[in-house]
């Protein structure tokens, strides 16, 4: 069973930081394309920033320059640093990972205030 366990949410001042943690349960971490979705009140869920098994990232265009993904295969971790903080980045962040099939985490709440 895959289980991904976001952490790291909370409330900032627009301007600030946050680092976002994603920890994964599956054996075989390095072959799975993982990353971050976005949902805010009353819009549709959205990709923030993805990185693949040989480590090529994308990013959405409202955090370009922003926002770096990461991850850690031999602790089975994913990361977001979130730099400049908006009030439009405030949002339930979800973690994701496919390989064949995809998975979710629960999700962590980001707030920025203005």
């Amino acid at each position: 069973q895959v289980q991904l366990v976001e952490s790291g949410g909370g409330l900032v001042q627009a301007g600030g930081s946050l680092r976002l943690s994603c920890a994964a349960s599956m054996r075989i971490f390095s072959i799975y394309t993982v990353g971050w979705y976005r949902q805010a009140p009353g819009k549709q869920r959205e990709l923030v920033a993805g990185i693949t098994s040989t480590g090529v990232t994308n990013y959405a265009e409202s955090v370009k320059g922003r926002f770096t993904i990461s991850r850690d295969n031999g602790k089975n971790m994913v990361y977001l640093q979130m730099n400049s903080l908006t009030p439009e980045d405030t949002a339930v962040y979800y973690c994701y990972a496919q390989a064949t099939v995809g998975h979710w985490g629960q999700g962590t709440q980001v707030t920025v205030s203005s």
